[in-house]
């Protein structure tokens, strides 16, 4: 189980959001929405441990995140805005290097599902926008996880694309996993769970109340 109690998180001089709270099971998945600005992207770095949160705790398995972050760090992927595409490798030496970060599954079978495989040997640098971005998602089928948290992972692709990334989601939750996702276009998946940050928003009263208590 993945779980968030009464979660707060404070950016900058801004009360983002609080009292937000989710539970999720082996299986299970999340799709975070609301506008711009509203938190979808803050509620992630929290997830990952990237930041702390103002208030409430995230637990694995009832242990505190926070406990352990190395361990939580292993067994999650994040996929954020950044495509973490180095130009100088490869199409193949990139999924290969993320494939054998955890001892991965079949590289190969990566990029057949995101339509690179024909790509392999073509230097990053010479990738698309959409391309770098389909390589991006290739890490989820590369190496092991249980845990995907992917930050407008459609963002730069085409409905085929959108399509093969739906398809690994499924197969992902079929094996036990949790994926969080947020987005601002309908995805399909099954059954998943709807946050809207939007219903967390911080009134200029509570913000005023944690100014003052901190």
């Amino acid at each position: 189980m993945f779980t968030g109690a009464d979660l707060a998180c404070w950016r900058g001089e801004r009360l983002v959001f609080a009292g937000l709270s989710f539970a999720l099971g082996p299986g299970e998945a999340l799709l975070l929405t609301g506008p711009n600005g509203s938190g979808k992207s803050s509620l992630l770095r929290l997830m990952t441990g990237l930041l702390a949160p103002a208030a409430g705790t995230l637990l694995w398995d009832g242990v505190a995140i926070a406990r352990d972050p190395a361990a939580h760090r292993a067994r999650l992927h994040f996929i954020g805005h950044q495509d973490a595409v180095k130009p100088i490798l490869t199409v193949g030496e990139t999924i290969a290097f993320w494939g054998g970060l955890r001892g991965g599954s079949n590289a190969e079978a990566a990029l057949a599902r995101f339509g690179l495989d024909r790509l392999a040997e073509t230097p990053c640098r010479l990738l698309s926008a959409g391309q770098r971005k389909r390589l991006s998602l290739a890490r989820l089928l590369a190496s092991l996880a249980p845990l995907w948290l992917l930050d407008e992972p459609t963002t730069g692709l085409d409905d085929a694309s959108v399509g093969a990334l739906e398809a690994a989601m499924a197969a992902h939750r079929a094996d036990g996993g949790i994926v969080v996702a947020a987005t601002h276009i309908p995805l399909a998946l099954a059954g998943a769970q709807r946050l809207s940050l939007a219903d967390y928003a911080a009134s200029g009263a509570e913000a005023a109340l944690w100014a003052a208590e901190a």
